[in-house]
C-alpha cells in the first residue's frame, strides 16, 4: 500500500508543476523586465534612505539602486506568500473547503501574470506581485492539506508528499530555463525578441508573462474538474486550530514549530545563491549557463529524491531523514565558499540537494501526522510559510552580508544557520510514526 500513489494526489502535483513553471518564470524574467526601460523607476533608484542617530550614534545612508529594486520585488511574493498561509491555512481548516481555496488562488495569481504587460511604473509591478503572493497564500497551504486529507494512512504520507513535492520542483527547476528561452528566442541568445503572433507583434516579456498566465489556467481546469474535497476536511471546523509553540506537557518546543525553524534556516541557505551570481561566475570563471546549472542542482537532486526518500520515511521513520538531511546541508553550504572551480561548486550544490530531499518531505509527513489533531491546513501552513520566508529572506541577507564582508561570508553564515538547525531538529523533534506498524515490503 506504501507504494501506490493517489491519483488525486498525481492531479494535484501535475496542477502544482503547471503552477510552479509560471512563477519561477517570473524570478528570470522579471529582474530583465525591470532593468528593460520598459518599467519607470523614476523618483525611485538613486534615492538616499537615512536612518535616524541612535544614542548619538549616526548611521550611514542607503542609496536605492536598480539591483535592491529588484531584491524586492521579488522577495516581496514570498514575504506576502509566507505571512499569509498562517490565515488561509486557518480558514481553509474552518471552512473545510480546500478545493474553492486553491481555484481562487489561481484566479488571482493568474491575475497579477496578466497585470505585467499593462505595467508602467515600478509600483505597479510591486502591486502585481504583491496580488500573485495573495494567490499563492491562498493556493499552497489548501494543496498541501489536500495531498494530507488524502492520505488513507500515515504509511502513505511521506510517498504522497513525495511525489508532489517532484512535480513542483520540476515546474519550479525547469521554468528558469524556458524562461530564458521566451524571452530571448535561445539558449546561447542575447537581448529579447519579439513574436509574431496573429498578425501582432508581441515582445520576449509579454510572451513570458503569457506562459505564467497559462500555467495558472492549466492548474485551474485540473483542479476544477478532477478535486473534490475529502470528507476528512469537513471535520476540522471542531478542532483546536492555533499554531502551537511548545511541546507536550509544556517540556521543550512543538516538533512541528522546530521544523518550520529549521524549514526557514534551510530555505535561506539555499537562496543565498541567486544574489551572487556575478561573483560566482568571476571567482570560478565559468558561464551563464554553467551557473544556471549549478543553481539547478539543488532542484535536481529533490527531483530525484523525494519520492524514495518520502516513501522511505513511511517505512523507517520521519527523524531520522530530517536529522540526516540537516547533518549533511551544514558542510554543503560551508563549501560553497571556498570552492575555485566550477565542478566542485556543482557537486556542493546536488549535495545541498540531497540534504534538502532528507528534510523536506519527512517533515511534511510528520506534521501531517500530527494534523489529525489540529487541523492540516493550519500545521503544514507553518511549514510552507517558513519556506517561503526563507527563499524570500535568503536574497537579501546574501547581498548585505556580501557587501558588509566577503565572497565567503554568506555561505559561512548559512554553515552557521544549518547548524542551528540541527541542533534544535536533533533535541526537540520527536519520530510521529508508529514503525510497528508501517508496511514491510
Amino acid at each position: 500500500m506504501g507504494s501506490k500513489t493517489d491519483t488525486r494526489v498525481l492531479t494535484l502535483a501535475f496542477a502544482r508543476m503547471a503552477d510552479a513553471i509560471g512563477n519561477s518564470f517570473l524570478i528570470i524574467v522579471l529582474p530583465l523586465y525591470i532593468a528593460s526601460g520598459e518599467i519607470s523607476l523614476a523618483g525611485i533608484a538613486g534615492t538616499e534612505l537615512t536612518v535616524p542617530a541612535i544614542a548619538g550614534f549616526d548611521f550611514p545612508g542607503f542609496v536605492l539602486q536598480e539591483e535592491t529594486l529588484i531584491g524586492v520585488a521579488l522577495s516581496l511574493f514570498g514575504l506576502v506568500n509566507s505571512f499569509g498561509q498562517p490565515f488561509t491555512g486557518r480558514w481553509s481548516d474552518r471552512t473545510g473547503r480546500r478545493r474553492a481555496f486553491v481555484l481562487g488562488g489561481l484566479v488571482l495569481f493568474g491575475v497579477g501574470s496578466a497585470a505585467y504587460p499593462l505595467a508602467n511604473s515600478y509600483w505597479t509591478v510591486l502591486g502585481a506581485r504583491a496580488l500573485q503572493g495573495v494567490g499563492a497564500a491562498f493556493t499552497v497551504p489548501a494543496t498541501v492539506a489536500l495531498i494530507n486529507d488524502y492520505a488513507e494512512s500515515d504509511a502513505d504520507r511521506g510517498g504522497n508528499f513525495g511525489v508532489y513535492n517532484t512535480f513542483r520542483l520540476i515546474g519550479f527547476g525547469f521554468g528558469p530555463i524556458i524562461a530564458g528561452i521566451v524571452v530571448t528566442g535561445g539558449l546561447a541568445a542575447e537581448g529579447v525578441v519579439t513574436y509574431d503572433v496573429i498578425g501582432q507583434t508581441i515582445s520576449g516579456f509579454d510572451a513570458a508573462f503569457a506562459v505564467a498566465v497559462l500555467g495558472a489556467v492549466i492548474s485551474f481546469g485540473l483542479v476544477l474538474l478532477f478535486i473534490e474535497d475529502p470528507p476528512a476536511a469537513e471535520d476540522a471546523a471542531s478542532k483546536d486550530l492555533s499554531i502551537v509553540i511548545r511541546g507536550p506537557s509544556g517540556r521543550g518546543l512543538d516538533s512541528v514549530f522546530v521544523l518550520g525553524i529549521g524549514t526557514f534556516l534551510m530555505a535561506t541557505t539555499i537562496a543565498l545563491f541567486a544574489t551572487l551570481e556575478g561573483p560566482i561566475r568571476g571567482r570560478l570563471d565559468e558561464s551563464t549557463f554553467m551557473f544556471s546549472v549549478q543553481f539547478a542542482a539543488v532542484t535536481l537532486a529533490n527531483v530525484l529524491l523525494q519520492v524514495p526518500v518520502g516513501r522511505a520515511s513511511d517505512r523507517y521513520g520521519r527523524r531520522p531523514f530530517v536529522v540526516a538531511g540537516f547533518a549533511l546541508l551544514i558542510p554543503s553550504v560551508f563549501i560553497q565558499g571556498v570552492v575555485v572551480d566550477p565542478w566542485s561548486m556543482l557537486v556542493a550544490r546536488f549535495v545541498q540537494g540531497i540534504a534538502v530531499a532528507l528534510v523536506f518531505a519527512p517533515s511534511l509527513a510528520l506534521a501531517g501526522d500530527m494534523a489529525s489533531e489540529r487541523g492540516s491546513g493550519t500545521t503544514l501552513s507553518v511549514l510552507t510559510m517558513a519556506f517561503g520566508l526563507g527563499v524570500a529572506a535568503g536574497p537579501l541577507a546574501s547581498g548585505i552580508l556580501y557587501n558588509i564582508g566577503s565572497f565567503e561570508t554568506p555561505f559561512f553564515f548559512g554553515a552557521a544557520l544549518s547548524a542551528l538547525a540541527f541542533v534544535l531538529v536533533y533535541s526537540q523533534v520527536e519520530e510521529t510514526l508508529d514503525r510497528t506498524s508501517a508496511p514491510v515490503e
